[in-house]
């Protein structure tokens, strides 16, 4: 079922014909069962004991950006992460001595499944805002947020559109400007569900519990009948790059349909080398894999009603058409390169989109590419042990 925000938000999407997860589960409770525990599931949440990933234990909380013990000539500035019996909250302290500044916002809404990481955002009346301080998994540690200056007290970054489009499965906006964050709160419907990729499920639902013969059915759309074109686009409006103009409002994308009806794509440097980051399908499609074949696409891959595999379950998938004994480092690795082609021929690569500025330091997202080719020694991931 869609979860709700702190009883505010939709149970599902509001929107008419939606009929929520739950309705799916009555007849397909192992692909429901199985999808609650995926990244695309987590892809936001209401904040919460479950869903909030860093630690708000005392010693473990605090993220100190600067101590004017150690150098006076700065002031103090760091931020606090509490729970109390209201909720969760992160808070700014900034000052000399005993004159300080505080600021304290409540932790409403969690982005991220956690697997690189999560970044917190806080209602402002209508307005959505980003916290300041995000969740970094490598370390299990607090971090600056994304997009936030280091060194500053500042919780005004605000949540457009497009950025909800991708973490939750809708949110009515409250103006009809693309980029500003005013939403209408009660309708939030947080994670990706199943409907975000089957369309909206009442006709279908209507006609399984009038007693229809279980069979193909027309009124829910299925992913895998669409073209491969048309199954990648799908994809593509999260995964596909942010170097595109949108022609229509978030949440106009209906799947099974071209996406350029959707979304203009805007031609640079980004284009011409796209990061790591949300660019999965412009990378794949750059791929020999990808343009040899006719068939290859998202879902070779990946069950999006599964939780993701580890190293070996992909490699099968190259298996199925190359032969380990042609690789190159064959001879001198053997056999045990089957079960990690991935590490050499989609290696991890640090994104240049995703990066926290904390403390004076650099820390930024890593990603596995699908930019599938043969890459030089020095990029293979360290895993694979060459």
């Amino acid at each position: 079922m869609g979860r709700s925000l702190a009883g505010q938000g939709a149970e599902h999407d509001p929107r008419p014909g939606y009929v929520g997860d739950a309705a799916c589960a009555h007849c397909h409770a192992g692909e429901t069962g199985s999808y609650m525990h995926t990244a695309h599931r987590a892809a936001s949440a209401p904040a919460n004991d479950r869903s909030l990933l860093g630690s708000f234990r005392s010693g473990e909380n605090v993220l100190t950006i600067h101590d004017e013990a150690k150098n006076p000539e700065l002031p103090s500035l760091f931020f606090k992460m509490e729970r109390d019996g209201t909720g969760f909250s992160q808070t700014a302290v900034t000052g000399w001595g005993k004159e300080t500044h505080k600021r304290r916002e409540s932790i409403d809404v969690v982005t991220g499944s956690g697997a690189r990481g999560q970044t917190y955002l806080y209602w402002q009346g209508d307005k959505l805002f980003e916290l300041p301080v995000s969740y970094w998994s490598d370390g299990k540690r607090w971090v600056n947020s994304p997009g936030y200056t280091d060194g500053t007290a500042d919780f005004t970054r605000p949540v457009n559109p497009g950025c909800m489009e991708c973490h939750a499965s809708y949110i009515a906006a409250a103006s009809s400007d693309a980029m500003t964050n005013a939403y209408v709160k009660t309708t939030l419907v947080t994670g990706i569900t199943c409907e975000s990729c089957h369309g909206g499920g009442s006709a279908h639902v209507a006609k399984y519990s009038a007693g229809a013969a279980h069979g193909g059915d027309a009124a829910i759309l299925n992913p895998a009948k669409f073209t491969r074109d048309l199954q990648v686009d799908a994809c593509a409006v999260c995964h596909g790059g942010i170097q595109r103009r949108a022609l229509l409002p978030a949440y106009s994308y209906v799947p099974g349909r071209p996406l350029k009806d959707y979304f203009e794509s805007m031609p640079g440097a980004a284009a011409e080398h796209p990061d790591v980051h949300g660019n999965q399908v412009g990378l794949l499609q750059r791929s020999k894999c990808y343009q040899g074949s006719a068939t290859l696409s998202c879902s070779t891959c990946h069950n999006v009603h599964e939780p993701e595999k580890v190293a070996a379950a992909y490699s099968e998938k190259c298996l199925t058409c190359h032969q380990w004994q042609s690789c190159g480092v064959a001879k001198t690795q053997g056999a045990a390169i089957k079960k990690n082609c991935i590490d050499c021929h989609m290696p991890v690569e640090e994104t240049q989109v995703i990066a926290s500025e904390t403390a004076g330091q650099t820390v930024r997202a890593r990603m596995r590419t699908h930019w599938i080719k043969v890459y030089p020694m020095a990029k293979m991931g360290a895993s694979a042990g060459l």
